[in-house]
């Protein structure tokens, strides 16, 4: 692979997963109007974000991604963003607490506006239409019109996660995010969960840690950290013209950086080496993220690795394996095997949402035990292999939404018409989301307290 890189060399690649723009001096004028734009993010915090996830790859944190399938124009509020950052908050405090280490905090939001399609067109009776590709791209109503690729969109976009930036910053710093109000969130969650008496005991013993602390004098009021926290946000990098407007050059550094987003990853069906996708993230200083599907193989992925980060930096890169339940136990071994023998500083997270889709009664669906299952399978390979389980990957909403089956409340197919609101994949709603966090803290706080055993035997 050529050595020059530029934030437009991807445009001499082959390329996958591309809108067909009826009027491309249109796209470009668009793309001009981005370029002008101010970045969404800046430079500085990715740095700080990579620095957070290289602590994680060398085993001393823990990555915790989430948010949306697919953001929509339609759904964008206030309301949607604060209950997806309060569930979140809450997950993020319960695996705080199991797994003893700092959780890295990174939305699936402020950008995750496309989405790669199995097919390039969608049929219904006798109809047949260009696929929904997300809202960036086209609508999702089933018409003619709706379903052209209109560049347009793309500006919408940005201005959505500008918006949604500003109130997740403002959330972040300005209180929301204080220690005592996400235990009183999760409190409540307690309270109303049909397995309330398993998470009390690990609720009661956070309640006993923060009395503690403040008995010793450690509160919001003195200690910033108690009432702030850093949130970051990401993005499958799918729609490259658009990533390229807004690939900006750092003035202190003097590299390029994606401003769409901290960290954007490459997906399981745009991961060619010699690839436009793959082109383009490799020249950008942002943390990024690698979907790793059963069709990767040891060696593939080795070389992938190589390509996007070829100095082996900790924190640059981050493998996100989505198999399968039923599949991870064949494929995920043979890979950490072979970036462990080569030595590879990565964070390994667990993406259990992608490989167990199913359809029920005509609904795209994810059975919640299917998604715990794979989750316990990572971590039980991981610590047979001797490595860092790093981070989970999931697709979840702050609202009470009936998309994924299970849980505590035992959805069921039937229940599955409620509310069944996403526009792409099944997301897990917020007590969902949060009991996983709860079972996930459990072993967690299983594993360290093996190790313990360990030591002192």
């Amino acid at each position: 692979m050529a050595q020059t890189w530029t934030p437009n060399s991807w445009r001499q690649k082959p390329i996958q997963q591309v809108p067909d723009y009826p009027d491309l001096a249109v796209l470009d004028s668009v793309e001009a109007r981005l370029a002008k734009y101010p970045p969404l993010v800046f430079a500085g915090e990715a740095r700080r974000l990579k620095s957070a996830l290289a602590n994680v790859a060398e085993g001393r944190g823990f990555l915790l991604q989430g948010g949306d399938c697919a953001e929509s124009f339609a759904e964008h509020g206030a309301d949607t963003i604060r209950d997806f950052f309060r569930a979140f908050l809450q997950m993020a405090v319960v695996l705080t607490f199991g797994a003893q280490q700092p959780v890295v905090k990174v939305g699936r939001i402020a950008g995750q506006f496309a989405k790669p399609r199995s097919s390039g067109v969608e049929k219904q009776g006798d109809v047949t239409l260009p696929s929904y590709r997300g809202d960036i791209i086209n609508g999702i109503e089933f018409t003619e019109g709706a379903r052209v690729p209109n560049p347009e969109r793309q500006v919408m976009a940005y201005r959505q996660s500008a918006a949604t930036l500003n109130l997740l910053r403002a959330f972040a710093m300005g209180g929301y995010a204080n220690l005592e109000n996400v235990h009183q969130w999760m409190l409540g969650f307690v309270k109303d969960s049909p397995q309330a008496e398993r998470y009390r005991k690990l609720a009661d013993r956070i309640s006993e840690t923060m009395d503690f602390m403040k008995a010793i004098g450690i509160t919001a009021e003195n200690h910033p950290s108690l009432r702030e926290t850093d949130f970051f946000t990401s993005h499958e990098a799918l729609l490259l013209g658009y990533e390229q407007a807004l690939t900006r050059v750092d003035s202190t550094s003097g590299d390029w950086y994606a401003t769409s987003g901290h960290m954007i990853w490459i997906g399981d069906r745009t991961r060619q080496p010699d690839h436009a996708h793959i082109e383009y993230c490799r020249g950008i200083k942002n943390p990024l993220g690698l979907k790793c599907g059963p069709s990767l193989t040891a060696d593939g992925l080795l070389e992938l690795i190589d390509i996007l980060n070829p100095a082996n930096e900790a924190g640059r890169l981050t493998l996100i394996c989505r198999f399968g339940h039923d599949k991870v136990a064949e494929h995920l071994p043979r890979l950490i095997r072979a970036v462990e023998r080569e030595g590879k500083k990565v964070v390994w997270s667990c993406d259990p949402m992608h490989g167990n889709t199913i359809t029920l009664n005509n609904y795209k669906t994810r059975p919640f035990e299917r998604i715990l299952s794979e989750v316990e399978s990572f971590f039980q390979i991981h610590r047979a292999e001797g490595s860092h389980p790093g981070g989970i990957h999931i697709e979840m909403t702050g609202n009470d939404v009936t998309e994924c089956t299970g849980g505590a409340r035992a959805l069921s197919g039937d229940d599955l018409a409620d509310r069944y609101h996403t526009h792409c994949d099944p997301r897990l709603n917020a007590d969902q989301a949060l009991e996983l966090a709860f079972l996930l803290a459990e072993r967690m706080k299983g594993g360290r307290d093996e190790k313990k055993m360990v030591v002192n035997g």
